[in-house]
């Protein structure tokens, strides 16, 4: 018996592409698009203006929000065949607020091999140069666009303590200010615009002042809001309750508070004090 070629499976190389200043492309992005079958984008036309100013020639097919578990078919079926295929959004990473999760999600169920390579992202770039603690922070991406649904997302973010970076429109970002206001309070925020391109520019204030103010925003936006850094006031007398009902001692109380929850001894030798 005759033994069957088997077929070795593609590659889908995940390619970001500049988020505004062309020089920022890399050797190894430029070298994929120009060794893959064709390039899968968000916009065929954004990616074929970027590939001709790279004076690469391919060809791209049309993979973006409303069209990728259809197009993301085809693309599975082409890796099967052993096509390589690169996929890229407009700009910046892909799957990051940008179309390709799906796309991505249906290689690895079929045992696709997923190449991501590093590059251009706005949080990333916006976050290390805000001044905010960088040790950790939170990726949001957009906001919903309706302030009831935007409000009720807000409140779920209210508690993290560490920066959080949004994205936005130019058009809605005095709206989302107020709204992340009346959820928050005020904070420190950093609104960066244009990045990598002529008129890049950080604006450094507090969601209060940048209200008041009411600017008209252009371009590309990335929000970056301090972190709740206000302490949880802890009720003493709730916990020394429990605590007391289930039969512990005022010495291991004090021992419980001061561990668990930080409280100073004397703090909770005072409240002891004036309550027995």
């Amino acid at each position: 018996m005759q033994n069957k070629q088997v077929k070795n499976k593609g590659v889908l190389y995940l390619v970001p592409t500049p988020i505004g200043n062309i020089k920022d492309i890399s050797e190894r992005a430029k070298e994929v698009f120009s060794s893959v079958s064709y390039i899968a984008c968000e916009d065929t036309r954004v990616t074929s203006k970027l590939l001709s100013l790279l004076n690469i020639k391919n060809k791209t097919f049309s993979c973006h929000e409303h069209n990728e578990i259809e197009a993301s078919n085809k693309i599975i079926k082409d890796l099967l065949d052993g096509l390589d295929v690169a996929y890229s959004s407009d700009a910046g990473m892909p799957c990051i607020s940008d179309p390709g999760e799906k796309l991505v999600k249906a290689c690895i169920k079929n045992g696709i091999n997923v190449v991501p390579l590093p590059g251009s992202n706005a949080a990333l770039t916006a976050l290390i140069a805000s001044g905010f603690n960088t040790s950790h922070f939170y990726f949001y991406g957009f906001l919903d666009s309706k302030n009831s649904k935007k409000s009720e997302e807000l409140h779920g973010l209210i508690k993290i303590k560490d920066p959080i970076v949004f994205y936005e429109s130019p058009l809605r970002v005095n709206e989302t200010l107020k709204e992340i206001y009346s959820v928050f309070g005020n904070r420190k925020i950093v609104i960066v615009r244009e990045l990598t391109k002529i008129y890049e520019e950080f604006i450094r204030s507090d969601l209060e002042a940048l209200i008041k103010e009411n600017r008209v925003y252009k371009g590309e936006i990335v929000l970056i809001i301090e972190g709740n850094n206000k302490e949880e006031k802890i009720n003493i007398e709730e916990k020394f309750e429990k605590l007391k009902a289930n039969n512990f001692s005022n010495k291991d109380i004090t021992i419980i508070l001061s561990t668990l929850y930080k409280i100073s001894k004397n703090e909770i030798k005072k409240y002891l004090l004036e309550n027995n």
